[in-house]
C-alpha cells in the first residue's frame, strides 16, 4: 500500500533556526510530511543563506538544508514579531531552536518555559555545550566541538590531525533531535502531553566517539590517526593501482587474510609469515605489510585488482570524488534523486535516506519571507474559526 501523504500529514513545526544542526532536523520532519514553518530574520535571515553561492547563486547548505520549508520573517526584537511567534506557537505540534541557552531564555522560547505555556508541545533546544555549566555561552561551530570532543586528536595521519570534512557535529546534534522529537510524539500519542527536548552538539558527537573513548580509556592509548587506513585493523585502507586509481579494500578475520594473500596478492607465503600472524600483530608491522601489498596493486590495472578482490569475496570500494558519487551507478539504478524547485532554478538531490511507502517530498527550497502572508493568513483563518483576536 503506499501512503497518500507522509507519516507526519497534519503536524505543524516551528522553527527558529539558522546555521545546520536545527535546520538538519526540522528538514527530516518536512522530509516526512509536517507543515515545517521557519522563523527568518529581517534582512538576511538564516545566515547559511550566504555561507556560499554554488547553486545557481544560491548557497549549498541552505539548499540541501531547507527544502519543503516554509519562511517567515519575524523580528523577534519587536512586539509584532514576538506576537506572531506567540501566534504560530498556540498551533504548532513541534518547535525547534538552536540560540544560544541564554538568549533562548531570554525571549521566554527555552524548551522548559515553553512546555510549561503549551501542555501538548513537543520544544528541543539544540546547543553547542547544553544549558548550565561553565560552557553554556561559549560559541560552538562545528570545528570546535569535534576539537573538543576528540574528534580531530583521532583524525588525520599520524603527523597531522584533521577535521572531518562535513559539519559532522551539527549533523549529529540533528539527528539526535530529529529522534528525540519522533519519540516523544509517540509518548504524547500516549498520554496527550508534550516533552522539553534538549541535545548538545558536544554530547551528540560524544556518543558517536564511544568506541575511540572506551579504547583509550581502558587500553591506555588512543586508536592512532591512520590517515584513510583503519587505526586498528590490517590490512585495511587505500592501496594504489598501475593507473593511479585508488581501491579501499578491508580485511575481519583471519579466514579472509588467508584468502587475501593466496587469492588477491597471490603470496601464500605472507599469510605464514610470524610479523603478520593475527590482526595485532599485522597493525605492529603496518609498514612492512603496506609495502608488500602496495608492490602488488601498483602492477594491476584497476579491473584486475577489482577482480581479485570481487571473486576472492573480500570487501572493497572505489575512493571516488564528489562528481563520481554523483554520477555512482548504483544511485542511478536505485533511482535515487529527485529535482528540488528553488528562486534561482531546479537543483537535483537526493531522496531521503529511508525508502517506505509513503511519497518521497517534492519541496521547494524557500526564499527569505517568501511565505509570511499566506502563514499570517493561514493564522487569521483559524482564530476566526476559533473566536480568537489576534
Amino acid at each position: 500500500m503506499t501512503l497518500s501523504s507522509g507519516p507526519l500529514d497534519g503536524l505543524v513545526v516551528v522553527a527558529l533556526e539558522q546555521a545546520v544542526a536545527a535546520p538538519f532536523a526540522s528538514r527530516q520532519l518536512a522530509d516526512l510530511g509536517a507543515r515545517t514553518i521557519k522563523i527568518e530574520r529581517p534582512g538576511g535571515g538564516d545566515f547559511a543563506r550566504g555561507y556560499d553561492s554554488t547553486v545557481h547563486g544560491l548557497a549549498s547548505h541552505f539548499v540541501w538544508l531547507n527544502a519543503g520549508k516554509e519562511s517567515v520573517v519575524a523580528d523577534l526584537k519587536t512586539a509584532e514579531g514576538r506576537a506572531l511567534l506567540d501566534r504560530l506557537l498556540a498551533h504548532a505540534d513541534v518547535f525547534i531552536q538552536n540560540l544560544s541557552p541564554r538568549a533562548a531564555r531570554s525571549l521566554g522560547v527555552s524548551a522548559r518555559q515553553l512546555t510549561e505555556r503549551h501542555s501538548r508541545l513537543i520544544a528541543c533546544d539544540i546547543s553547542g555545550y547544553g544549558s548550565g555549566g561553565p560552557y553554556e555561552e561559549r560559541k560552538a561551530y562545528d570545528l570546535l566541538i569535534q576539537s573538543e570532543a576528540g574528534l580531530v586528536a583521532v583524525t588525520g595521519t599520524p603527523e597531522t590531525p584533521a577535521k572531518v570534512g562535513i559539519s559532522i557535529a551539527d549533523i549529529a546534534a540533528g539527528m539526535y533531535a530529529y529522534s528525540g522529537i519522533l519519540s516523544a510524539l509517540h509518548q504524547r500519542h500516549r498520554t496527550g502531553l508534550g516533552t522539553a527536548l534538549e541535545v548538545s552538539m558536544l554530547e551528540a558527537l560524544g556518543e558517536w566517539m564511544g568506541y575511540a573513548y572506551l579504547y583509550s580509556g581502558y587500553g591506555g592509548t588512543q586508536p592512532a590517526r591512520a590517515g584513510a587506513s583503519h587505526a586498528t585493523i590490517a590490512p585495511y585502507g587505500p592501496v594504489r593501482t598501475l593507473g593511479g586509481q585508488i581501491v579501499m579494500f578491508g580485511l575481519q578475520n583471519e579466514r579472509e587474510w588467508a584468502v587475501f594473500c593466496g587469492q588477491v596478492l597471490r603470496r601464500a607465503d605472507v599469510a605464514q609469515d610470524p610479523r603478520f600472524g593475527g590482526n595485532a600483530q599485522r597493525v605492529e608491522h603496518r609498514e612492512e605489510l603496506d609495502r608488500i601489498v602496495a608492490d602488488v596493486f601498483a602492477e594491476l590495472e584497476l579491473d584486475e585488482a577489482v577482480g581479485r578482490l570481487e571473486s576472492a569475496g573480500i570487501a572493497y570500494a572505489q575512493q571516488r570524488s564528489l562528481a563520481e558519487f554523483v554520477a555512482h551507478p548504483q544511485l542511478k539504478a536505485r533511482d535515487r534523486w529527485r529535482t528540488a524547485q528553488t528562486s534561482a532554478g531546479p537543483v537535483e538531490v537526493l531522496k531521503p535516506a529511508v525508502t517506505a511507502d509513503w511519497p518521497t517530498p517534492s519541496g521547494s527550497v524557500p526564499a527569505l519571507g517568501e511565505h509570511t502572508e499566506g502563514v499570517l493568513a493561514w493564522l487569521d483563518g483559524l482564530e476566526a474559526e476559533q473566536g480568537v483576536t489576534a
